[in-house]
């Protein structure tokens, strides 16, 4: 699997989520298309979306119910596609979704990895190498942590807070793999991944407060990777871009940028979010 071919299959999917074509990413005008539901669409995404917006990079394209078209229209197409992700600008887009009861929720960054980084379950100079002590026991390097492989049926006792960003309980039958890094016989560290879709597996990460800066998340997270890639599947990371560690991790991990998306959502499920209502 080369980098191009783990970018088609992102393309692939994010066409399949927003009821586009893949040529809609690279085309030299933002696109606008109708929202619909897709069995093959990433299993959390609510479709059809109200407005997502995703770029990789160049242009938009807008997944949107088509009685908001002229409203998305405009606001794409009057500031560069990146300024349409950040502030102040989005208090526009928030603004003309106000009278109809919806507000700019969600907004992430997804990395793709670079498999020019990834030997043999190794990387070339990078935070996640492993070192191996003897047969197939892994460590993460300078310290005494083995590393262990998990599967879906070792998972049962750890939907817990602390596990909660790499597993996700309302969605357990979707969390098929894992790396745990233990002290002893206690898990400090789980990188797991959920089967979003077909094609792509999702990476999210916990640490102990008190083992973090050990380079234990970035040991996880690439061997996590490696493990996905050697099943035929493209392993994704995803952050908000003020979430600093967590950007560091996916780069020290072998991880780059690869697109962005926006969503907007009822005013009332962001309220719920935000605590409003108890």
């Amino acid at each position: 699997m080369t980098n191009n071919d783990i970018l088609q299959t992102a393309l692939k999917q994010s066409a399949i989520d927003a009821s586009c074509s893949p040529e809609d990413f690279r085309k030299k005008k933002n696109v606008l298309v109708s929202s619909a539901k897709n069995p093959k669409a990433r299993r959390y995404l609510e479709l059809p979306f109200v407005c997502n917006l995703i770029s990789y990079g160049s242009t938009i394209v807008a997944s949107i119910d088509m009685k908001y078209e002229k409203l998305v229209r405009v606001y794409i197409d009057k500031y560069p596609a990146e300024h349409c992700f950040e502030m102040p600008n989005l208090h526009v887009l928030s603004d003309a979704f106000a009278p109809y009861g919806m507000r700019v929720c969600f907004m992430a960054e997804y990395f793709l990895p670079d498999v020019t980084l990834f030997t043999g379950g190794e990387s070339r100079g990078y935070a996640f190498r492993m070192e191996k002590t003897s047969g197939h026991e892994l460590r993460v390097p300078g310290t005494a942590y083995e590393l262990r492989l998990l599967e879906s049926r070792d998972f049962q006792n750890l939907y817990l807070p602390q596990w909660s960003n790499a597993l996700c309980e309302k969605r357990r039958e979707l969390d098929v793999l894992g790396v745990g890094a233990y002290c002893g016989n206690r898990l400090i560290g789980l990188a797991a991944c959920s089967a979003d879709c077909e094609t792509m597996w999702q990476i999210g990460i916990d640490v102990l407060p008190e083992f973090r800066r050990q380079g234990i998340a970035s040991a996880l997270t690439g061997r996590l990777a490696w493990e996905i890639l050697a099943r035929g599947k493209v392993p994704f990371y995803c952050c908000a871009w003020s979430n600093i560690g967590s950007a560091r991790n996916a780069i020290r991990s072998g991880f780059r940028p690869a697109w962005v998306e926006l969503t907007v959502k009822p005013k009332e499920f962001v309220d719920e979010l935000n605590g409003l209502f108890t």
